[in-house]
């Protein structure tokens, strides 16, 4: 079997089947193990089970699955040197002509192509200034313009520049925030932004083109449009994610629009030193990402589309043989994670099983599934999304669902166990995250099992809700900046006057507490109330 042969193979998705043999103690390579006889097992290999995914194309799971043309052209291009200016130059007109745009780019993912954008509207494509990034200091360009509907997470990108960003709420506020310090716009595309809308992408561009100020769009999960119906509302340049819609490289993203700027943007991007060099793309997903972009001209999206609704109406008879199941398709017609959903709904007082416990039952146990999950208006139901499902996930993900289903459960106690202690009052709060401690605070108030308050932070106090049952605490609370958020529940257990446990921070993971009961520190003495104003200041 030739080399490219194994690579195609090794990239195909994980399916469930049989276990590999563990890695410790081997005298194979992983590489020797992942192609014996379960190619899609080399994960296996190293003690990581492998998901199927039915939630779409999030990056924590490994966001797509590259198609085979793809991975040729990685493996191909991975055989040769070559000068990278001159690379991107060759690509970068192929995307043109490939596209419609005036010019395209490959950064390293979505994001990072935020960044190198908005270092080219900054900098104009000085290096002088390009090198002193993040420090302003002298920039005629130091702001960036963001409705506050398009705050995210993503625009960290964006302030790792070093700009200031101005949240606007409303089309008038943007107009009066633009001014000669203004580098840019940036945007999310979704239905905020649509035709029609008040602060939509044109009605943006009728402010911002006569200024000659550059819009943004960030369109990562979107499916690519040919041509680009962001450039045509208006747009200056458009984002993409290569990993996502497109099934290209992971780690690579797509740029689409004007070309002086994206010129300026690849200068500062990776292999070209400055603020950018942290955001290296290879020749691989360079070429990759090319591939992407031709092969989704040719790809059948009707045929995609009807072979995903195949999926979901077989996963739909099985299930609903379920007394109480029922199922609808949801078609989505707008471009961000367009692949057809099927929701799966059932009364969790009838099968006493909520969606979110199915969605953690398949998600921590063999074969594991990435599903999404809701309980609204008394009803629960499961998400299953089918644009990065495999052949044959349908039948595994059928028989899974409904062997959970069907499975007769004993009505749940609603009667909460009687708490401890009682933990009304402030507490001090120490937090070891990995590296570092932090000193907390919370105020509580306790009513029977039922816990409110709130919790000081680091840089913020935040309501607190929770319940106590014998000596579990569980407590949560949400920082919430501009278009961020860490949610930090605690887990943990009452003895000897504290309490203690873990931290479950979401995608950031664990960290360790304990709480204190805190003690007062002024001193006992009678206060005397002045009979009128002072005689003296």
């Amino acid at each position: 079997m030739k080399r490219r042969e194994h690579l195609k193979r090794l990239a195909l998705l994980p399916l469930a089947g049989a276990v590999m043999p563990a890695f410790a103690g081997s005298t194979e390579s992983i590489i020797e193990l992942g192609l014996k006889d379960e190619p899609q097992n080399i994960f296996r290999s190293i003690g990581v089970e492998p998901i199927i995914n039915c939630r779409g194309t999030f990056t924590i799971i490994g966001g797509s699955i590259e198609r085979p043309e793809v991975r040729s052209a990685m493996e191909a291009s991975s055989q040769n040197f070559v000068q990278y200016d001159e690379l991107a130059d060759a690509i970068n007109q192929k995307l043109a002509e490939l596209t419609g745009a005036e010019w395209g780019m490959v950064s390293a993912g979505c994001a990072a192509g935020l960044k190198h954008v908005t270092a080219a509207c900054v900098t104009g494509g000085n290096p002088e200034k390009l090198i002193r990034i993040p420090d302003l200091t002298g920039f005629e360009k130091t702001e960036v313009v963001v409705p506050r509907h398009s705050r995210n997470v993503y625009d960290h990108a964006i302030r790792n520049i070093g700009v200031k960003i101005i949240t606007v709420d409303t089309i008038e506020e943007l107009e009066k925030a633009l001014n000669p310090k203004t580098a840019m716009i940036y945007i999310m595309a979704y239905s905020a932004t649509q035709p029609g809308q008040p602060m939509s992408t044109e009605a943006i561009a009728k402010i911002a083109k006569p200024k000659n100020i550059p819009i943004l769009v960030d369109a990562a999960a979107e499916v690519l449009t040919i041509p680009n119906v962001h450039l045509q509302q208006g747009a200056t340049i458009v984002a993409y994610s290569g990993g996502k819609a497109i099934c290209g490289p992971q780690c690579a993203g797509l740029l689409l629009g004007q070309k002086d700027i994206l010129m300026s943007a690849w200068q500062a991007s990776s292999p070209h030193h400055g603020p950018g060099r942290d955001n290296k793309v290879g020749r691989e997903e360079m070429m990759g990402m090319l591939a992407a972009v031709e092969t989704w001209k040719k790809r059948d999206h009707a045929a995609e589309w009807k072979t995903w609704l195949s999926w979901l109406d077989m996963i739909s008879k099985k299930v609903t043989s379920v007394e109480g199941v029922t199922t609808s398709v949801f078609e989505p017609t707008e471009l961000s994670n367009k692949s057809p959903v099927l929701n799966v709904m059932w009364d969790p007082s009838k099968l006493n099983l909520t969606g979110d416990e199915l969605a953690e039952i398949v998600g921590r146990s063999k074969p594991r599934i990435a599903i999404g999950s809701e309980t609204k208006d008394g009803m629960t139901s499961i998400q299953i999304t089918t644009g990065q499902m495999q052949p044959g996930n349908d039948k595994i993900v059928a028989e899974r669902i409904f062997e959970i289903l069907s499975k007769k459960r004993s009505p749940k106690s609603t009667t909460m166990k009687r708490p401890s202690g009682v933990i009304t009052g402030r507490w001090e709060v120490t937090v070891e995250f990995f590296n570092s401690r932090s000193t907390h605070s919370f105020n509580l108030e306790q009513d029977g099992n039922w816990i409110q308050g709130s919790h000081k932070g680091d840089f913020t106090t935040r309501d607190l809700v929770g319940t106590f049952e014998e000596d579990k605490i569980i407590l949560r609370s949400v920082e919430r900046p501009v278009g961020d958020n860490v949610s930090f529940i605690f887990s943990g257990t009452l003895s000897g006057g504290s309490f203690s446990g873990e931290i479950y921070m979401g995608e950031y993971r664990t960290a360790k507490f304990t709480a204190t009961k805190y003690k007062y520190k002024g001193k006992r003495e009678r206060i005397v109330v002045p009979g009128g104003p002072p005689l003296a200041t």
